[in-house]
């Protein structure tokens, strides 16, 4: 099984203490390490052979993409971004997932081209500092407030009987 597959079990059983919600698509849940304050990952539910966009028929590939970008909004609203960057790599694990960093001005000091560039252009032994692993009071509020936003833009499903 592959990582991704096992944090989806974790979701699964209700150990993942990083998880915020689940989407027709997918899982949203907050990174392990947040240096990049509200880095959040978009898990797609299925792993087998579809390891790339282009192995979705269209309109699940429309529906993942379009749900992506909802949680890439809740997280600029809930944690402040100044910009958004996306991933979707994969040499790693190759289950799709997104990798979504709230990018605010100096957050990767004087790397990169002055302080300007991706994510990636920051120390990955400075970005997956145990330091930067979330306490758990901050995590909780993190959850609480990506939730909030994620609600207001994608309403959960009512539980409601109609008759």
């Amino acid at each position: 099984m592959c990582l991704i597959c096992d944090r989806i079990d974790m979701i699964k059983k209700g150990c993942n203490p990083y998880f915020v919600r689940e989407l027709e698509t997918g899982y949203v849940v907050i990174g392990d390490h947040q240096h990049f304050f509200g880095y959040t990952l978009f898990l797609y539910k299925r792993h087998g052979e579809m390891t790339e966009l282009f192995h979705l028929v269209s309109d699940e590939r429309a529906k993942f993409m379009e749900e992506m970008a909802l949680v890439a909004e809740a997280v600029s609203r809930a944690f402040g971004a100044e910009k958004m960057n996306y991933e979707l790599l994969g040499m790693g694990d190759a289950h799709l997932h997104w990798h979504l960093f709230p990018r605010r001005r100096g957050d990767i000091e004087n790397y990169g081209n002055c302080g300007k560039g991706p994510a990636w252009w920051y120390p990955m032994e400075k970005m997956y500092s145990d330091e930067n692993r979330p306490g758990e009071a901050t995590l909780s509020d993190m959850r609480q407030k990506l939730l909030e936003e994620l609600d207001r833009l994608i309403p959960p499903p009512s539980c409601e009987v109609k008759q």
